[in-house]
């Protein structure tokens, strides 16, 4: 659907999209190129994959709606919108909303997400050319939220820019923890461990250890060097993790396939080989000098597996191409153990109900102080010498 919106001196044409492929990769990319933590789970092709994969549409609780500005048939701004009956995969946790309002027997879903769908990674949302566009596009955001009765709206993981114009609109601010672990310079992975207390170094190198004499050993491949056959014990791997906790996967094998051909640069893969045979996975995506932790699993158990795939194969390797930050993801207070460190992270949340939006409001007042309490106590149990 189209209209027109006036933002200041400039006219916009709102165009509602029903699937990322109904809109040009090369114009949608083109918005990340100056975006501040522009990553590639934004990207066109990501997106793409996962609506042609069947892993984020309608029958799996996502229904996409791509919010896009157009002036003078160009595309000026863009949101990946997606209309949701649950909040799975989304790792900014609102289930205490949703049954408070079902208490009170009011409708929680469908609701609204702006984020990249099972990918908890901060990074823009809001792509846009300029400030005013933004500002449009939020608005046009808004305004379809309440044109369908959504309940809320839900920009996870935003940047800088995103909350700057969330604030101006007035929706509330929430904040949250991920661990990020970030190169100081180091030039291996010795040096690493030396700026670590002598506590946390024993504790890396044992784990390490447990995994070398267990015979396990990593190779890394990078972008073209991962070949079909790769991507298929990765995602034995992926696979099995997720169904030994009691849950299928969110992501399947077409999904990867897809990745492995449109964006295969972005990708690391570490394998776990034992006796010439591999046992274990963990992939991590790239962009720039930033590596993010995304996936793992293993066909075997050892002990320490999950630490050396996961955290110190990945940071070794960055520290050797020189990248800067390696995101962990989502949760993981054990994380900071291995020397990544808290990092505060934004969303932002309007709410139709007027007394539910006040209640929502005051609840992150209280949870927003609760969050700097908490990183005040991580900061002083850093690994990191003094």
């Amino acid at each position: 659907m189209g209209k027109g919106h006036k933002e200041g001196s400039k006219d916009y044409v709102i165009r509602v999209l029903n699937t990322p492929l109904d809109v040009d990769a090369a114009a949608w990319n083109s918005l990340l190129r100056n975006q501040e933590n522009a990553n590639p789970f934004m990207r066109h092709e990501y997106l793409a994959a996962l609506h042609e994969s069947g892993c984020a549409v309608a029958t799996t609780g996502w229904l996409p709606r791509l919010v896009t500005l157009w002036q003078d048939g160009a595309l000026c701004a863009a949101a990946a919108l997606y209309i949701k009956n649950h909040s799975y995969g989304e790792y900014v946790f609102d289930w205490a909303w949703a049954q408070a309002f079902e208490q009170h027997g009011l409708r929680y879903y469908p609701k609204a997400v702006v984020a990249p769908p099972f990918t908890p990674v901060p990074g823009a949302r809001l792509l846009a050319c300029d400030a005013a566009a933004r500002a449009a596009l939020l608005q046009a955001l808004l305004g379809l939220c309440r044109q369908q009765q959504l309940s809320s709206l839900h920009i996870l993981l935003a940047n800088s820019d995103d909350l700057q114009a969330a604030q101006a609109a007035g929706m509330m601010q929430r904040h949250t923890v991920q661990f990020h672990w970030t190169n100081q310079d180091f030039t291996d992975f010795e040096g690493f461990l030396a700026a670590l207390t002598q506590e946390k170094r024993k504790k890396i190198r044992a784990e390490r250890r447990k995994v070398a004499d267990a015979g396990v050993c990593f190779r890394a491949l990078n972008g073209q060097e991962i070949t079909s056959a790769d991507w298929d014990f990765f995602y034995r791997c992926y696979e099995r993790t997720y169904l030994e906790h009691g849950n299928p996967p969110y992501l399947n094998r077409d999904f990867f396939d897809r990745l492995g051909r449109s964006l295969a640069e972005h990708w690391v893969l570490f394998i776990g080989e034992r006796a010439g045979e591999p046992i274990a996975a963990s992939l991590i995506a790239l962009q720039g000098r930033v590596a993010y932790g995304r996936y793992w699993g293993a066909l075997q158990r050892v002990d320490s597996l999950h630490f050396e795939a996961c955290y110190y194969q990945p940071i070794q390797w960055c520290i050797a191409q020189g990248l800067h930050r390696f995101e962990g993801g989502a949760q993981g207070e054990h994380k900071m153990a291995r020397a990544l460190m808290p990092v505060k992270t934004h969303s932002a949340h309007w709410v139709a109900h007027p007394a539910f939006a006040d209640a929502i409001h005051r609840f992150l007042d209280r949870e927003g102080q609760g969050i700097e309490h908490y990183l005040e106590a991580l900061a002083a149990r850093s690994p990191f010498r003094p």
